[in-house]
């Protein structure tokens, strides 16, 4: 009798893996993609030519010193992360986007791109190395891939789910409203805290990356913090965090935090230099109390002066008063005394 033999793929726990299973890098997470992180690829680049034909006019050259100091960066990121697979194979080019907008991403075929207004943004160097960590993280897992294989099989789920409605109950009332709820079901219950769960592991995987180039990874969670203090600023609405794509920037901050002692560890077994004892977290923090207490201080004294601003108006001369008549004197009317106009008799009674 033939013997087919079936290879078993085993994840980091030694657990077997089904069909269309994948890991996750560096985190071992076992995931569903019904695309392969190879065909997806081959979207790239159309993705790419349509940001570079957008950014066309406002890319910084490549001789300009922030497009030298990002693209050092990443060169950097991906020198000292060779472990990672894949990461080498990636060719990584950088696309500095002259604008105000704080963000940047990657694409899946290695093409960086990021404004201008991020490097402003960020503190200093090791920041924006885990800005880059994070952006490039998002490649080497394959989140692309993995978010469109989720859209796919949530899309074949609701599109029986509304067959069966229809099948049921064949209205166009109560399709259009089935297909309404299904789409506001599927982005709140499904997409949006998929997308949380995915920029919290590239929050995860970047710190890493950044730990091994040598980053002060304590640097992470102050850029979320400046960012916090940043949107309120600028009268930013908060918004519910089950309603964003992303955590809200005090749950990253929390998240790094309990991330950063593992982090060091990591990047003390680099070989990279000491970090400085004092903690840019415990700065920070002292930094924003001694401006409250500033702006505390400068209210109180603008409040004060224009209290006695006030108190000044209040002791100001009154008006003068028509002079009172003295008792005996008769007041005058037209020239003569009112007395003179009243009857006689009257005045005798």
């Amino acid at each position: 009798m033939e013997e087919v033999l079936h290879e078993v793929r085993l994840n980091k726990r030694g657990r077997p893996l089904a069909a269309g299973d994948d890991e996750s890098p560096d985190t071992g997470r076992t995931r569903l993609l019904v695309f392969s992180r190879e065909s997806f690829m081959e979207l790239a680049p159309v993705t790419a030519e349509a940001y570079m034909e957008e950014f066309k006019d406002s890319l910084i050259a490549p001789s300009d010193p922030r497009h030298q100091a990002v693209e050092s960066l990443v060169r950097i990121l991906a020198e000292r992360n060779q472990d990672i697979a894949g990461i080498s194979s990636v060719p990584w080019t950088v696309h500095v986007v002259d604008g105000p907008t704080i963000n940047a991403f990657v694409l899946p075929n290695g093409k960086v791109f990021i404004f201008a207004g991020m490097l402003e943004a960020v503190a200093d160097i090791h920041q924006l190395l885990f800005i880059l960590g994070h952006e490039m993280a998002h490649t080497l897992i394959g989140h692309a891939a993995e978010q469109a294989s989720l859209a796919q099989v949530v899309e074949l789920l609701s599109l029986i789910l509304l067959t069966a409605i229809w099948a049921i109950c064949p209205r166009d009332s109560l399709a259009m409203l089935g297909q309404w709820i299904q789409s506001k079901l599927v982005q709140f219950l499904f997409n949006r805290p998929f997308s949380r769960k995915l920029e919290a592991e590239a929050d995860q995987v970047g710190l890493r990356l950044a730990a091994k180039a040598c980053a002060d990874v304590r640097a992470g969670p102050v850029f979320w913090q400046q960012m916090e203090i940043y949107d309120q600023l600028r009268g930013e609405p908060t918004i519910p965090e089950w309603l964003s794509t992303h955590p809200s920037h005090l749950n990253r901050v929390r998240q790094l935090d309990r991330l950063v002692p593992e982090a060091l560890e990591l990047r003390a077994r680099c070989d990279c230099p000491a970090l400085p004892k004092a903690d840019p977290r415990v700065i920070f923090h002292q930094s924003v109390e001694l401006l409250l207490d500033n702006a505390k201080k400068q209210e109180k004294i603008a409040q004060e002066e224009k209290n006695e601003k006030r108190r000044a108006e209040v002791m100001l001369p009154l008006p003068q008063s028509p002079p009172v008549p003295t008792p005996g004197s008769q007041p005058q009317l037209g020239g003569l005394q009112a007395t003179s106009a009243l009857p006689q008799t009257l005045l005798s009674k």
